[in-house]
């Protein structure tokens, strides 16, 4: 199969000839998303190239830091990780390939599909907190996990996927056991998205979007403390009661 290349004001797609259409949604919904970013950060992304893969071994291959990095995740949440990201480019699933990712239960093709918007959020946190990636070392590669709840937790939040993980979420609390607070670096697709979720609650959205672009060296408890403006003791208990709420019925 031929690849080809379409494009829109702020992206270009490279992808199979037979897939056009899927190009031009792709793109429309990044545009939308860069659109409702430009509101929160001040440095948004543009001559973005994304890269539709039709199977999940062309990805792995483009992009070995992907296999890492699903690795270490729960096994509820390795089907999400279906896009990497580099400093100027995004390497995606193609929408066929995603929605044959999917799984059974409700949203979840939805999630997969807010696959190429979730990586363009990785891009736009890493061009507003010089800490994260990209680009990518061993250097920055070791942030991001130990960063992974927020890393994650900001792309699943800022893309929209975070609502609709519920179902996923639910099978990781009901299978793995008390989660860390924190979300460890396993629960980082899945978990880390609520505690942006929670913060937007409290203090609203501008809020959940700063912290993704936090002072990183003052490490996890002070970020948090300074975000949600309280004791870390009691972020925790509502979070935790945040998890029970989407497990209840």
């Amino acid at each position: 199969m031929a690849w080809v290349e379409s494009h829109s004001l702020s992206f270009s797609a490279r992808h199979e000839s037979d897939q056009t259409e899927e190009a031009a949604a792709v793109l429309a919904g990044l545009e939308v998303l860069r659109d409702e970013l430009s509101g929160l950060y001040e440095h948004v992304p543009t001559d973005v190239a994304v890269v539709l893969h039709p199977r999940p071994a062309a990805l792995a291959v483009a992009h070995p830091w992907l296999p890492l990095a699903r690795r270490v995740a729960s096994p509820a949440s390795r089907r999400y990780y279906a896009g990497w990201f580099g400093e100027h480019t995004i390497h995606v699933l193609a929408p066929p390939a995603l929605e044959k990712r999917a799984s059974g239960v409700p949203a979840s093709r939805e999630a997969l599909l807010l696959s190429p918007q979730h990586e363009y959020a990785h891009l736009v946190v890493g061009a507003n907190n010089p800490y994260l990636p990209p680009p990518f070392s061993v250097s920055t590669f070791r942030r991001y996990v130990r960063w992974a709840w927020l890393c994650e937790g900001a792309a699943t939040w800022l893309s929209g996927q975070a609502p609709l993980l519920r179902p996923a979420i639910v099978r990781r609390l009901r299978e793995g056991g008390r989660p860390e607070f924190p979300p460890d670096k396993r629960d980082a697709m899945l978990l880390g998205g609520t505690v942006f979720t929670l913060l937007e609650q409290e203090h609203g959205s501008r809020t959940a979007a700063a912290l993704a672009t936090s002072d990183l060296e003052r490490g996890p408890r002070s970020v948090l403390v300074d975000a949600f403006g309280r004791r870390l003791v009691g972020v925790e208990r509502d979070w935790r009661a945040l998890l029970d709420s989407l497990t209840a019925g």
